[in-house]
């Protein structure tokens, strides 16, 4: 039997206490310094009290040390994975490898972050040997690919992202942002280069496409596909969005979990959660009434056309109806949706610019605006991205996690066992009945995160047993259940450096300290962020032309114009686009 994962993301202390009742397996989290997403660190003592709320149900806590490190951070970093590790943490998300040699005496697993760009059967096996745990996929990566390293590399759990916000690049090999604002994506403080608007040119300067989002990806949503993820061998189903807000969390976690269930429930013999208890939800998850720009399955199925975003790189939200009638200080909506006062509301106008507003008023389906949005019509297409009643909902407490147990109390020599656990006490035989007194007593479980099914008495238990020593029998199993501990995992190296994956460019294996240059047997630290590079800022399986219908190895149009092409910033600096046809791969350069 295969145990399956739901990994939500955890902003901080309180989102991942949510991720948990929502129904995640496991939550990641960052640090005080060296996480994917600077903005939102944690301190160790939060880590370790999400770490004491997880555990008992199971659930584990991985956190994200998942940059590259420069030399003089070597010494921080390692007294950070060892406060960590002291607190609790399962296992530790890892870009720099001489992360991976700081973990060696620790008692956390390591696992390759997407960060490592980890695409290939070759690098997979690699990172296995290196003794890795686990690789976090490249998301980039199709059904058939997922398949296909499963079956050469059948030892190391998969970790797939199947819902959230995606990166034009992939993962670890995106310099664009430190090239253009000094803002390294390896070192979590990415500018979001791909969320803007470009102009794109031919080698003779004629415009082909005028200030469009060229490089934003819609959000993925691969929640109807999770069975054909874990028929191919994922392990853990990874949702994006440390960067979120905590209706996001709620709402997605709690979508993905019941998913989950139901998969488990068809395949009893085949598949497990990974942690423990039932979750109960005050309101109907729905994915289209949470944060997305659209959603893709992105290339889980092969090469698509409509993955990108290419009219605005904000939040549309779910569709709600057709502008129908216009007054001057009001319209109506053409749908069966349900409006609130302060929704939020957009639509394209005809320059395929989003325009936003709020409903000031809602009667019926008439929406009064605080001011009236310039270019709407009727017959625009009205789309809702922030949902009033749905927030109002998702602001309360609106999920609760119980484990489900069963007691079992019998009478033994010197005593009593309650599942398993002897208690010394006289036995002192009942004058009355005592079996309801005993079963009111036992399931006192109250605040905790327990739940009592049945209590198994034998029939023949005549014993008078006193209310306090109930109330210590109780109170005993449950710290014994909370107490039991996680796993001791620890990292042994295996690999031999010799076979490391090499690059054409020497900053793409983003070496940046001592440590990582010996791992490597390179000549010098080489990062990007250090000594720039000549090379591509940006490799990217998404590819502008076939997005745009001319690809012809893929039936599309043959194009008139003169390559090479080149994106336009709006403040006017290039950047050349190479297609490289052999990899079905874009790689971007600066035009320097």
């Amino acid at each position: 039997m295969r145990a399956l994962e739901l990994l939500a993301p955890a902003k901080n202390l309180q989102y991942g206490i949510a991720a948990i009742d929502h129904g995640a397996d496991a939550v990641y989290i960052g640090a005080t310094r060296f996480g994917a997403r600077a903005a939102v660190g944690n301190s160790v003592d939060d880590i370790r009290q999400l770490c004491a709320y997880a555990h008992p149900f199971g659930a584990k806590v991985y956190v994200t040390v998942n940059t590259i490190i420069f030399d003089d951070e070597l010494d921080a970093t390692r007294q950070l994975l060892a406060e960590l590790a002291e607190a609790g943490a399962d296992a530790i998300l890892v870009q720099d490898m001489a992360v991976l040699q700081m973990l060696k005496d620790l008692t956390m697993a390591a696992h390759a972050s997407t960060q490592t760009d980890n695409r290939t059967v070759e690098k997979v096996r690699w990172l296995r040997g290196l003794g890795f745990s686990r690789v976090v996929l490249a998301r980039e990566l199709s059904l058939n690919e997922i398949t296909e390293i499963h079956c050469q590399v059948p030892d190391v759990e998969l970790e797939v992202f199947v819902h959230g916000a995606l990166c034009v690049s992939y993962s670890g090999l995106c310099y664009a942002s430190q090239y253009c604002f000094g803002r390294s994506a390896n070192r979590g403080e990415c500018a979001q280069f791909c969320r803007m608007q470009f102009s794109l040119e031919d080698a003779k300067g004629r415009e082909v496409v005028r200030d469009r989002y060229l490089l934003s990806l819609k959000d993925m949503n691969r929640i109807d596909y999770l069975e054909d993820l874990a028929e191919a061998g994922a392990t853990s189903f990874k949702i994006e969005g440390r960067l979120k807000d905590l209706s996001y969390v709620k709402n997605v976690t709690a979508a993905y979990s019941q998913r989950l269930n139901a998969i488990v429930k068809r395949h009893p013999d085949k598949y497990c959660r990974s942690s423990h208890g039932e979750c109960r939800y005050t309101f109907t998850p729905d994915l289209k009434r949470t944060f997305n720009r659209g959603y893709t399955t992105y290339f889980l199925h092969g090469r698509q056309k409509d993955i990108a975003s290419m009219d605005t790189p904000k939040a549309m939200g779910a569709f709600v109806g057709t502008v129908k009638e216009i007054r001057h200080d009001s319209f109506n909506v053409a749908g069966v949706t349900s409006f609130a006062n302060g929704d939020g509301l957009c639509f394209l106008d005809e320059n395929r610019q989003l325009v936003g507003f709020r409903a000031n008023k809602v009667v019926g389906n008439r929406i009064y605006p605080y001011r009236m949005p310039q270019g709407i019509k009727a017959g625009v297409k009205l789309y809702r991205n922030n949902d009033q009643e749905f927030d109002r909902l998702m602001s309360k407490t609106s999920a609760e996690r119980k484990v489900p147990i069963r007691l079992s109390l019998r009478a033994v020599e010197g005593g009593f066992e309650l599942n398993g656990i002897h208690f010394g006490a006289e036995h002192q035989i009942a004058q009355r009945p005592q079996r309801e007194n005993i079963i009111r007593q036992l399931t006192k479980l109250g605040d905790t995160i327990y739940q009592c099914e049945e209590v198994e008495i034998p029939e023949d238990f005549n014993y008078f047993i006193p209310n306090s020593v109930l109330s210590e029998m109780r109170r005993t199993l449950v710290e014994k259940m909370m107490g039991e501990g996680r796993p001791q995992l620890s990292v042994e190296a295996e690999g031999n450096h010799e076979v490391a994956p090499k690059s054409e460019w020497a900053y793409m294996l983003n070496i940046s300290n001592r440590l990582s240059q010996q791992f490597y047997g390179a000549k010098d630290i080489s990062a990007y962020e250090l000594k720039g590079g000549a090379g591509p800022i940006m490799q990217c399986r998404h590819c502008i032309r076939y997005s745009l219908g001319y690809c012809v190895k893929h039936g599309g149009e043959r194009p008139t114009w003169q390559e090479p092409l080149s994106l336009i910033m709006g403040d006017g600096r290039r950047f050349r686009l190479e297609f490289d046809c052999r990899h079905c791969q874009m790689n971007v350069y600066s035009s320097e």
